[in-house]
């Protein structure tokens, strides 16, 4: 199941079957996952101890709900069929990631795969044309093929998948920790060539994110400062990054339809995949996206989804065990702990990355968002059984903190496009 499971990773990213001829027509994605998912089911017992196992099926329901709450009951089946394998995908991972070691080999797939994606990035810099045989962009953008062929999706890759080659680098020694930290810098490199705002933006969220962790806020922010003054330097869209330049400004605008849609259709939304329907522009914002698209409902879900990835991380990241008794040399337990501490930082800088660059994009339904959420959960689980002072995480005991957490989200918003209206 593992194996098949990364076969399912590999070929989602680096995606082979997309430009080499012999693989064109043959349904390699859906038969990888449909083997990994009959295995999942045929394991046994099979350990679903995360609120997110609950919360992904009810999500895809309000996806089909909402195409046949707007008149279109065939949607509910296209919505099954379009979203069905990232939930399939994400249990699956999920269940395979409860031990450190594949959660570990797990990012190391993602590092490589990614890696892979950034060096084609520096062949079409270096000749404008890669070996996928996709041009560079007519704006001198980097591209991939399939869900990578937007710049943007590169770039949210990229700044998801650093920290994990940061991590993978801290952890090796000798030559290993020269290929991570390279891997590092080419993912970096390649998010430059990809000149995407939100990925650079991304990235110095990410940098800011730990600097707090290790030095505090005011560390932070100067490190947030020096940064953008830098990438305002290294790009010239960054120099751009204004509420009243011509792109920015369409994004605000498409916001603002998205908030006007969810006003008008506030339960289900006006379905998934409907929002270019009210508006020319897609969302631009994968929470605007799923508000408007999937409603009150819907949100909530996705919004909890998302929120309890971050609280895991978080929750391994705060708890203090209780002390041992004093050794010369670091006992099992206290070195899996520690173990677990930094792969929980590393994916919480992932997540930081991945949403960060989401904020700016409408991928709430790219599968690279649910099978890092997956290792995420699978890590929760697996640290949960080997410290079992771990809180536990209960839908049943949580579920009204995402009621007002949803009203809170969705108030932000407003007050976020009001703001930005007003300084166009």
């Amino acid at each position: 199941m593992f194996p098949l499971i990364l076969l399912y990773l590999v070929l989602t990213i680096v995606r082979p079957q997309d430009y080499l001829p012999g693989l064109a027509g043959v349904p390699l994605l859906p038969a990888v996952l449909g083997l990994a998912f009959a295995c999942w089911l045929g394991a046994g017992a099979r350990r679903l101890a995360a609120p997110q196992f609950l919360i992904l099926p009810a999500f895809l329901l309000v996806l089909m709900l909402s195409q046949a709450t707007n008149g279109w009951t065939g949607g509910a089946l296209d919505q099954l069929a379009k979203f069905g394998p990232a939930v399939a995908a994400f249990f699956v991972l999920a269940a395979c990631c409860t031990s450190a070691r594949r959660v570990v080999v797990t990012m190391a797939v993602f590092v490589l795969c990614s890696m892979v994606l950034a060096v084609h990035g520096v062949e079409q810099a270096r000749t404008g044309m890669g070996w996928t045989g996709v041009p560079i962009g007519d704006d001198g953008r980097i591209q991939y093929v399939g869900i990578f062929n937007d710049p943007n999706d590169l770039g949210l890759l990229f700044a998801a998948t650093v920290p994990m080659a940061v991590f993978l680098g801290a952890r090796s020694h000798g030559a290993a920790r020269l290929f991570w930290r390279a891997g590092a810098l080419l993912l970096l490199y390649g998010t430059y060539l990809t000149n995407s705002r939100g990925a650079m933006l991304a990235v110095l969220v990410v940098a800011g994110v730990y600097v707090w962790h290790r030095r505090g806020a005011l560390a932070a922010g100067t490190l947030g400062v020096a940064g953008l003054a830098c990438m305002k330097l290294l790009s010239s869209r960054m120099q751009e990054l204004d509420a009243g330049e011509e792109s920015a400004s369409g994004r605000v605008d498409a916001w603002y339809s998205g908030l006007h849609m969810f006003s008008s259709h506030p339960l289900f939304g006006v379905g998934a995949g409907n929002f270019t329907e009210y508006n020319e522009l897609t969302a631009h914002n994968s929470f605007v996206l799923v508000l408007a698209e999937t409603g009150f409902v819907g949100f909530m879900l996705w919004l909890a989804f998302v929120g309890y990835s971050f609280w895991m991380m978080l929750a391994l990241l705060r708890h203090a065990p209780a002390p041992g008794p004093e050794q010369a040399q670091e006992s099992p337990q206290a070195a899996a702990w520690r173990e677990d501490r930094a792969i929980a930082l590393a994916l919480l800088l992932s997540l930081c990355g991945l949403f960060a660059a989401a904020f700016f994009l409408s991928r709430s339904y790219m599968i690279v968002l649910y099978l890092l959420t997956a290792v995420v959960a699978g890590h929760y689980i697996g640290a949960q059984q080997r410290h079992p002072a771990l809180p536990s995480f209960r839908l049943s005991a949580d579920w009204w903190r995402w009621v007002p957490a949803t009203v809170g989200g969705i108030a932000g918003l407003y007050v976020l496009v009001a703001v930005l209206l007003r300084t166009e």
